[in-house]
């Protein structure tokens, strides 16, 4: 029988691995952002098109392609909208000259629609022409099969309708709530510091545990450190970006040249603890690994260490006289074990690891206060 419930939850595991990626997926798709920017998208869209009847000659006979150009320029910030409704615009410009330049060799044919395809291939590994790129054979392509015996106004008529989207799309998210993504920013590189000092204290913890440690979940978080700092850089770049052009930048100022300056003392950081972490976890388990913590060392080791995490965890949560107070008290622990082991003639059967971590904890301190500075 119980085989059977066994047999019978395997079965149901990966239906349940499927339902929780599915979820997965579509919570982060309905979080507000994505919701906000679906609004404006669906407003400009339709905005478009309501324009779009209106305009002069022939353009009036291809209204579809107004929305298009609104969804093509709708991005998460007003500078990514602008530069990729300008890019858009350029592709389309380039792709229908081509379609032009093929119906000046005569009528088309396979080999000449080849050629004109290819070249539209090439350029769209122009630089700096972005999203537009694809634009190119795209919009090529279309004036040939839709314009048909008329690619003049075929190609007035997208050209403009794309143009009245595109600006339609630019005005919507210039003035409808425009995103600034500095919350994001700001919370991200908090978590990341407050991160950075629970594997400090993780490890401070560590050493003054009966070897091997019990808890060694710190040993396998290197990597996720790296990724960590890695979101944190790509959302201070997002943040900025959507500071860029942004009307409501000026009600909700921030020093971005700070954030930048944080992040870059927080991938320091997360260098130096990463080398500690793999100094430290290769001394406790790798019989590869000759050096060791001398016993004697372990302990103010671990204070020394905790005494740095202490400091980076106080950026967050300290004011700034007691973060000056534990940068000295880190200090004053650094140094001490460093006098020690100048001073100590201790005969060991290896050679010790503590003089590399000693190092990655005065590079930290340095860190810190030339933040503070």
């Amino acid at each position: 029988m119980s085989n059977a419930n066994e047999a019978s939850g395997n079965r149901r595991s990966p239906v349940r691995r499927l339902w929780r990626i599915v979820a997965g997926s579509v919570s982060n798709a309905l979080l507000w952002p994505r919701l906000q920017l679906a609004a404006k998208a669906g407003l400009a869209a339709g905005l478009a098109f309501l324009v779009a009847p209106f305009m002069p000659g022939s353009a009036a006979d291809y209204p579809y392609y107004a929305p298009l150009g609104a969804l093509v320029a709708m991005y998460e910030n007003v500078s990514g909208s602008i530069r990729q409704g300008v890019q858009t615009l350029v592709g389309l410009g380039l792709g229908i000259g081509l379609a032009f330049m093929l119906f000046s060799l005569g009528e088309p044919t396979p080999l000449t629609v080849a050629i004109v395809m290819g070249l539209g291939v090439v350029l769209a590994g122009l630089p700096r022409i972005g999203s537009g790129s694809d634009w190119i054979p795209t919009a090529a392509l279309l004036v040939l099969l839709v314009g048909g015996h008329n690619p003049d106004a075929f190609s007035f008529g997208y050209l403009l309708q794309m143009g009245v989207g595109v600006t339609v799309g630019i005005i919507v998210n210039l003035l409808v709530f425009p995103p600034l993504h500095f919350r994001a920013a700001a919370l991200s590189i908090a978590e990341l510091r407050l991160a950075l000092a629970q594997q400090l204290l993780d490890m401070g913890k560590a050493l003054k545990e009966s070897w091997p440690p019990e808890h060694e979940d710190w040993s396998r978080r290197s990597q996720s450190l790296a990724d960590s700092a890695r979101s944190v850089r790509l959302a201070v770049q997002k943040a900025d970006a959507s500071r860029q052009a942004n009307p409501r930048r000026r009600l909700h100022p921030r020093d971005m040249d700070l954030d930048y300056r944080n992040l870059r003392d927080l991938e320091r950081l997360t260098f130096h603890i990463q080398d500690v972490t793999q100094v430290l976890s290769d001394v406790i388990w790798s019989k590869e690994i000759p050096f060791i913590v001398p016993a004697g060392h372990a302990g103010p080791l671990a204070e020394a260490m905790t005494a740095v995490g202490d400091v980076c965890r106080s950026i967050e949560e300290e004011s700034t006289e007691r973060q000056s107070e534990l940068i000295e008290a880190a200090d004053s622990a650094v140094q001490a074990l460093t006098v020690r082991i100048a001073s100590a003639a201790e005969a060991t059967d290896a050679p010790s690891a503590v003089e590399s971590i000693l190092l990655s904890l005065h590079r930290m301190l340095r860190v810190v206060r030339s933040a503070q500075a």
